[in-house]
């Protein structure tokens, strides 16, 4: 009914009043960005791989170069043979010794050898005063009672004491992949700060000189960018040895093209705009206009090609490490280490599969990280 209606006083002003949340640039970056569910699953994976590669070292007790040849090729899971007192385990290492392993997974010494009696294909150890056979004669190696040829009962329990297992000379291969993740993300870091220096200026200057400055830069950069990476690295370790320093130092003076040629897109799509003929107008530098007008309004496409090329320098750092010119033992990264596991890839394929996931990890986390800066900042898509 009409009566049950009061009509309520409006102005102008309220009539022409937008009724929404005001944000500002990062604010409304931050709302689309966190609105992309693989854009921040990337930034979760980013920020645990940071975690686990700078705090893991910390908690762990073992070193990343220190041997132990008892505890060559120990799997996370193992196939282990009771005692005959059932008071713990026996695991049958690749060499054919005999390692006790208690009920919880922790494991212990190797067993004493008593003797080696070659024509019935076994090897006598001594467990806790008690003679127990490894038998070698064919596959699968068993462990069983010498007198009646009983095989002990068997059971999977988880390795304790390495639960990652070890590599071929006995290392933990957690505590190498946690050293290993940390140089990759050390290299690719440092890599991406010195591209960025280096292509934003360069990038810059070219785009806003033009002419004959901008001809003779990107010829420049043609010449840099058509000698392949490893023959830089090559000719770089020539010089500067083997080590952290020559990948870096290799990275940074190829990688830095590919930002050069988007500042300098960016550079020649801004510079005939006209905030930049008011700052000329004015009485403004080259330099205040390319560092406070053109830069920061071009940050979103370097944004975006910054975290682009972190993994693709994190890759080429496994690549290199992989080929054996990169770091040298007994440095851990993730290139390295599955180079080291090459040699076991048959008998122990988890020692490649780890690393690898890692190295899987890291590009799809930041290349899901910038997919989803590049929408964020990509004002066409504000609504």
């Amino acid at each position: 009914m009409d009566n049950q209606w009061e009509l309520l006083e409006a102005t102008n002003e309220e009539r022409e009043k937008i009724w929404a949340k005001n944000r500002t640039f990062a604010g409304d970056v931050w709302f689309r960005f966190r609105h992309k569910p693989t854009a921040i699953a990337g930034f979760v994976i980013i920020v645990l791989l940071l975690v686990f590669a700078l705090a893991g070292p910390y908690f762990t007790r073992y070193s990343y170069s220190v041997q132990n040849l008892e505890v060559v090729n120990i799997p996370p899971r193992m196939k282990v043979y009771e005692t005959p007192d059932h008071s713990a385990y026996l695991y049958i290492t690749q060499a054919l010794k005999v390692l006790r392993v208690e009920k919880d997974g922790t494991l212990g010494s190797q067993l004493k050898k008593v003797r080696d009696e070659s024509d019935r294909m076994m090897t006598i150890f001594d467990c806790d005063g008690t003679e127990i056979a490894l038998y070698y004669g064919q596959k699968p190696y068993v462990i069983a009672n010498p007198e009646n040829n009983t095989i002990y009962p068997t059971a999977v329990v988880w390795n304790r004491s390495f639960v990652l297992g070890t590599d071929n000379l006995g290392r933990d291969i957690l505590t190498r992949l946690m050293y290993g993740t940390r140089i990759s993300l050390l290299v690719a870091f440092v890599a991406a700060l010195v591209n960025m220096v280096i292509g934003i200026f360069y990038g810059g200057i070219a785009g806003y000189a033009g002419g004959n400055v901008d001809n003779i830069m990107m010829r420049i950069v043609d010449i840099i960018s058509t000698v392949p990476l490893t023959l830089y690295v090559i000719l770089i370790m020539v010089i500067l040895g083997s080590g952290l320093q020559s990948i870096i130092v290799a990275l940074g003076l190829v990688y830095w093209v590919d930002m050069a040629r988007v500042v300098r897109g960016q550079v020649l799509s801004l510079k005939a705009n006209e905030f930049v003929l008011a700052a000329k107008t004015i009485g403004s530098s080259t330099k205040t206009i390319l560092l406070e007008h053109l830069i920061p309004n071009a940050m979103g496409s370097i944004l975006v090609t910054e975290t682009m090329l972190i993994p693709s320098a994190i890759f080429m750092e496994a690549f290199l490490g992989y080929l054996g010119i990169g770091l040298q033992p007994p440095m851990a990264s993730l290139g390295t280490m599955c180079n080291d596991a090459t040699e076991n890839l048959r008998s122990c394929p988890h020692q490649l599969f780890i690393p690898a996931l890692v190295i899987c990890l890291i590009m799809f986390a930041f290349n899901f990280v910038g997919d989803g800066l590049r929408d964020a900042l990509d004002p066409k898509l504000k609504k």
